[in-house]
């Protein structure tokens, strides 16, 4: 009985150069090199020989994914029986639920991805790029669970093209690609982006599930409420049955919200493999909870209005402020790359993403656009961290040589 391997290395003839299947090398290259590390290195240039490639890294961050992708989806169910009054269903019923309602997003997103990628490496005869690995999971994470499948394809599409393929693929992006797909939902069709909806569905399409939603039903975002309260009348925030929640509901995430957004705890397990690993720069990370930390301080201290007033801490548990903190700022392609430059990019996302979440009340997140803004001026930060460092050396070579 052959092995997995021994079938691989019989077909590889057919799509080399000259062989009947050549025009899908590129595919072959990129299902190989998914399943197994190549066993060749690089020829020229300047590069770091070892066990760990891209993909590799790619799939640690799509691990470490895992706790919020899954807790979200049980959150998904969670909101939905909770909407129908049926509060009492069965853990393994609440999560299928949520499976069912996830999974297409993200078969879409890789799908749509995944086959712009193909296409382009095809064309050019080159590898497939692996970078989308992380961006087509992050993509269903990041917008509200009731997104339409053909609007989250018209994005995905946009993004991968007009910022990634565009600029030269993976490596070469200076926009964080799920952001851009975010971005992109956000200003073309604004209304489904608020959050303030649920998946509920009224029909048994599923097979499950299928209810009414019950009197004093309200699925607006702990964000959203925030937003539009007026000091006078503000009780406090309420989930979708009008019960106050508390900073322990927050970081826990059975609350209303994007799919992978709502659970910090299950984001901060994320962020533990992360760090373990070395994947992500837990320099950015902790900067950006620094800087929302001391901007909402501030505003504690001032403001008047009900986003002013709400306590830093809990700024931090909610929206996408930990889950952009942990896996969208960190993207070692578009952030910063020297040490002190990690610090100030992150520090500056906290507090850009405060800033425009407090101050705008027509977008009351922030975090999505904070990190755009310094994905532009990443380049730049750097570039003054040299300069700083080589200034200094100049001044202490000059002063022992005097």
């Amino acid at each position: 009985m052959k092995t997995l391997r021994q079938y691989i290395d019989k077909i590889k003839p057919h799509f080399e150069e000259g062989g009947k299947l050549s025009m899908f090398h590129s595919v072959y290259d990129g299902l190989e090199t998914f399943l197994y590390v190549p066993n060749s290195t690089s020829k020229s240039g300047v590069h770091i020989h070892d066990s760990v490639d891209t993909k590799r890294v790619m799939s640690v961050v799509v691990m470490a994914l895992m706790p919020a992708l899954f807790f979200g989806m049980y959150n998904v169910g969670y909101q939905h029986y909770i909407a129908i009054g049926e509060s009492n269903t069965d853990f393994w019923t609440i999560f299928l639920f949520g499976l069912l309602a996830v999974l297409p997003k993200i078969v879409v997103s890789y799908g749509v991805g995944l086959g712009i990628e193909f296409i382009v490496a095809q064309y050019n005869k080159h590898e497939i790029q692996e970078g989308f690995l992380v961006s087509g999971m992050l993509i269903p994470m990041i917008v509200p669970v009731d997104t339409p499948l053909w609007m989250i394809g018209v994005a995905t599409a946009f993004a991968v093209i007009f910022a990634k393929e565009i600029f030269g693929g993976t490596g070469m992006n200076i926009f964080n690609v799920a952001l851009i797909t975010r971005a992109f939902l956000f200003f073309a069709y604004p209304g489904k982006m608020t959050g303030d909806s649920i998946f509920v569905r009224t029909d048994d399409t599923f097979g499950i599930g299928a209810g009414h939603i019950v009197n004093g039903y309200s699925g607006a975002t702990p964000l959203g409420q925030i937003a539009t309260a007026s000091p006078e009348t503000f009780t406090g925030i309420k989930d979708t049955m009008g019960h106050t929640i508390s900073t322990w509901d927050y970081f826990i995430g059975l609350i209303p919200g994007s799919i992978g957004e709502t659970s910090t705890l299950a984001i901060l397990m994320g962020a533990a493999i992360l760090i373990i690993t070395g994947v992500a720069s837990w320099k950015i990370m902790t900067s950006v909870f620094a800087g929302g930390f001391a901007i909402g301080l501030i505003f504690n201290a001032f403001g008047t209005s009900v986003a002013l007033a709400t306590p830093a801490l809990d700024h931090l548990l909610l929206g996408g402020f930990a889950f952009g903190a942990v896996f969208m700022a960190t993207d070692p392609v578009t952030g910063a790359r020297t040490e002190t430059g990690k610090y100030i990019y992150g520090f500056l996302i906290g507090v850009v993403s405060m800033l425009v979440r407090v101050v705008n009340p027509g977008y009351p997140e922030g975090m999505m656009l904070a990190i755009l803004l310094l994905n532009v001026f990443a380049p730049l930060i750097d570039f003054y961290v040299v300069e700083s460092n080589v200034k200094k050396r100049v001044k202490r070579w000059n002063s022992k040589n005097a």
